[in-house]
């Protein structure tokens, strides 16, 4: 656990370029930083999950992301689009959320609600590892706010989805143009983690297989 603390500590102390540093320098290296990141689940609610293309798979992918980003010790936020009309957060994935408040919203952006950047801000960190749904309108208008306000959202390309695969396919290359960085939930836990051989990294082993 020493050896973990000391690879975030080291690390958190690296200066962050702006976005559009990354975006026109393409060989440029951006390293994802467990201290300097925060999980935003988007909108993964009961009325919309079983609509979305192999939204199994989505659950599944997602429910492991969020196992290993708490035991990374990355703070997490979530957001429910009007909860009144599409319902809560599902259940599957509410079990790893208990404690954590839903931030209410009706803009499609996340960066539209007051109280999702109240909290956003709160936690003073710059990049965003984000999954949810839809991933063509609310993850989509959030990644581009989020790059507008200074901030590096990162798409796990695995753990967001639409009602049609065209439409995720489109919002993930436009996304990319935008500047956003596209991973998967295997990928994204293993750089967050750095080092092999640590407590954490058999946990989040254990996790991927």
């Amino acid at each position: 656990m020493l050896k973990d603390t000391m690879v975030d500590i080291l690390a958190s102390s690296q200066e962050l370029q702006p976005v559009n540093y990354y975006i026109n320098n393409p060989h440029a290296r951006m390293k994802i930083i467990s201290g300097q990141s925060v999980g935003l689940m988007v909108d993964i609610q009961e009325k919309l999950v079983p609509h979305m293309h192999k939204y199994q798979v989505l659950i599944k992918n997602t429910e492991k992301l969020i196992r290993g980003l708490k035991i990374l010790d990355v703070p997490l936020i979530t957001t429910q689009q009007y909860t009144k009309g599409l319902g809560p957060t599902i259940d599957v994935i509410e079990q790893y959320l208990s404690g954590i408040n839903k931030i209410e919203k009706l803009t499609f952006s996340c960066c539209g609600e007051e109280n999702f950047m109240h909290e956003l801000n709160r936690h003073n960190r710059k990049f965003i590892i984000i999954a949810g749904i839809e991933a063509h309108v609310c993850v989509l208008q959030t990644t581009a706010d989020l790059i507008a306000s200074g901030y590096y959202p990162v798409i796990v390309k695995d753990c967001i989805s639409s009602r049609k695969p065209e439409d995720k396919k489109s919002a993930i290359a436009r996304m990319r143009d935008e500047g956003a960085v596209i991973t998967t939930f295997e990928s994204i836990l293993f750089e967050l983690c750095q080092v092999a051989g640590t407590d954490r990294f058999k946990e989040i082993s254990k996790i991927v297989k």
